[in-house]
Order: structure tokens, then sequence, then C-alpha cells
């Protein structure tokens, strides 16, 4: 019917398939019940998302290999150019822009986009941004047999050395000494582990695994500072949303806390130390430092402060802040986390832990101190010249 000049909605209605499905059979595209076919090759699997994309293989005549691409339109690098990028490189040039000024807009090099267009450009509609894209994820692939697991010499001298509870790192680095010339004799100690650890590689034998000191067979996935499970039940404000007023010590009523704590860690004094005048004041726990105990204490010592000197709380991610949403509401006191094993983001408290362990030693029980004898060293401190004060004491500037 649409060689005979009918439209296409014309003939959807004769046929009895709807207009999209109609459009689809226009372009060449078949439909199967979890995927669509194109007539370029690729095929789009629905039930697993994924695109595999039937290219023929390089100087193989009528071989054909087939390459799985997951979200082709998904930037991968800005080392490649992506589908925008295209996109905007056919735009421009429809329009008469030369490459040097494409290449400018995109911040490109002129011969990245010279390449892009001689390579990925049909002789027949010239160059077309999809088309390229999908050329060029087909040709990125570049596979290569891997030592480990096709019988090469390395891959021998591998496995006999972890047989010999030698390391992969030990391995790799022996084989540059044993085979000086031989470049074939190389292996990262990464593609050992690899070899070992992640499945379907099996080139080296499973039992293999039992020489690793750790005596897994499984890699141990280790978290970054960004992938750590959350702390506490209340989410925690991190110290980069700290407002730049309280970074730069321009405003005081701005507090460092942490604990101190005794022997055996059985008992425990809180400081707090204020960042512009270095202030200090301390919070006694005579039974626990559960985080019930020490919020109890943070909220009656900071109480007594005046409402332009509750400005905020700094502390590390010790369990005892797991109430600090409380501590906050009582008070009025937004708290502020430090990032995983940073101490010298309370730069300030930790210097004064230090100088409060010759009043209150290591390894001596902290309860035996009563609130006189917290104030009184507290006093002390206070009154002590400060060279970052230009010589003045906390008191002074207080």
């Amino acid at each position: 019917m649409r060689r005979t000049g009918a439209t296409r909605g014309e003939a959807a209605v004769a046929v009895g398939v709807h207009p999209r499905t109609a459009k689809d059979w226009d372009r060449g595209i078949r439909g199967s019940r979890n995927a669509r076919i194109y007539p370029d090759g690729r095929v789009v699997d629905y039930t697993s998302g994924v695109t595999t994309m039937t290219t023929p293989a390089a100087g193989s005549g009528p071989v054909q290999q087939t390459v799985v691409m997951t979200k082709v339109d998904t930037p991968i690098s800005a080392r490649y150019l992506s589908l925008e990028e295209r996109e905007k490189l056919r735009d421009m040039s429809a329009a008469g822009a030369s490459l040097r000024t494409i290449a400018a807009a995109l911040g490109r090099a002129p011969s990245t986009l010279s390449r892009e267009v001689a390579r990925n450009s049909d002789p027949e509609g010239g160059y077309r941004p999809y088309r390229a894209h999908r050329a060029a994820a087909a040709r990125r692939p570049r596979p290569k047999g891997r030592k480990l697991l096709t019988g090469h010499a390395v891959g021998r001298y591998v496995q006999e050395k972890l047989l010999l509870r030698w390391s992969p790192e030990q391995i790799s680095k022996t084989l540059i000494k044993d085979f000086p010339r031989d470049q074939e004799m190389r292996v990262t100690h990464e593609t050992i582990y690899q070899a070992l650890y992640l499945q379907g590689r099996g080139g080296l034998r499973r039992e293999v695994a039992t020489a690793l000191r750790t005596g897994r067979a499984r890699r141990k996935e280790r978290r970054s500072g960004e992938r750590r499970r959350p702390r506490f039940v209340d989410p925690m404000v991190m110290i980069s949303e700290r407002p730049p007023e309280i970074e730069d010590r321009a405003v005081p009523g701005h507090w460092e806390g942490d604990l101190i704590t005794g022997a055996h860690n059985k008992s425990a004094i809180a400081t707090l130390v204020e960042r512009t005048t270095r202030y200090v004041m301390l919070v006694r726990l005579p039974g626990d430092h559960s985080a019930e105990a020490v919020r109890d204490g943070l909220v009656a010592t900071m109480g007594t402060l005046p409402e332009h000197l509750r400005g905020s709380l700094t502390w590390d991610q010790g369990a005892e802040m797991a109430t600090h949403r409380s501590f906050s509401i009582a008070t009025g006191i937004d708290v502020y986390f430090c990032d995983p094993a940073s101490p010298w983001q309370r730069g300030s408290n930790e210097n004064t832990n230090g100088l409060l362990r010759q009043y209150f030693p290591k390894g001596t029980d902290l309860s035996v101190y009563g609130p006189e004898d917290l104030e009184h060293v507290a006093q002390e401190l206070n009154g002590r010249p400060r060279k970052t004060l230009g010589w003045d004491t906390p008191c002074v500037i207080y």
C-alpha cells in the first residue's frame, strides 16, 4: 500500500495495526515478544536492557562478531566523543560551520573531529550521529587472550609459585628478575588476583586460592569513605556543608568537641573548644559515655552559654553522637560531622586534648575527677597565653 502511494496512517488502518507499529515497519524494524531488531543489526532486548550489535569482524570476511553495548548513549569518559557531541557536530556541520569552529565549540582538537567524520561517515547518508556512535562503540572492545587462561608459560609459572605460597606481588616482581628480556613473561599482581577471585576465569585451579595468606576464595570489598553505610539513624550533616563564616573563624560561638577516655575506655570527659577564642569547657561524664549520657552532659553545659555563643558544634563520627538530632533540638545548635579518619578537621580540639593529657594522663580513671577538678583545669588552660591569639589568653578574648 505504501508503494502505491497510500499514507502510513491509511495503510495502518487498512492492515489493522497501530500507527507506531506501521512506523517501525516503514523503517525496517522488526519486533518480537521481548526485543526490537533494527536493519543495521542492532537487537534491543527489553528483558535485560542490553543492546547487541552484530558487525563483520575485521579482515575475516563473512565471520560475524557480536559486541554487547549497555546504554550506548551513556557517556563513558570525557576521553571519548559523546552522542550529544556527535549530534552537535552534525548540526553545526549542516549549518556550514568548519571543523575548526566546531572543535572550538566542543573543546576538542580539530583532528579528533576530522578522524570522526572520516571513520564514521556513510557514502550515501553522510555523517549520522547515532550510526557513528554505534560504530564507535562496536570498535571499542579489543579482546585478547588472557595469559593465565591459555596455557601460557607465565600461567604455569604463576601456579607453581602460588603453590609455594608466594604472594601475587612477589610473583609479579620475580618474573621481571627471572626473565629480564622476555616481555611475554610479564603479569601484574592484580591480574593474578582477578584470575583467583573473579567467577568465570577459572584458568588457575580453584585450590590455588588456598595459597593466599588471607585464605579467602573471594575478594573482600573495600568501601571508600563515600560508600560507607550511614553511621547513625538520623542523617549527618558533613563538615563540607559548614558555612564559610565557621570555616574562617570570623564569628565566635562555633565549637569543636570530642571525648578523652580513661583506662580501658571505661571513663571519659567530653571536651569543647571554641574555634575563634580557643576557650575550653569540660563536661564530666560520671556514669558512662553512652550517646544519651554525652547528649545530656552537652545539653547541660552548652545550655549555660548565651544565645550568640551557641552557633554550631563539630564532632567526629564517634558512636557517642548517635543522638545528635535530639541534642540539636534541645539546644538549637547545629552539629557537623568530620570525614572518617580526618582528625585535622577538628585541629583546635585535637590540640587541646593533647594539652589536657598533662592533667589527665592516659591509663588513669577519669571518673575520680569531680566538677571542681574539671573547672580548675579549664581555668588554667583558658588562662594560658596563646601564640595564635597574639599571646593573649582565651579568657581575655572570650
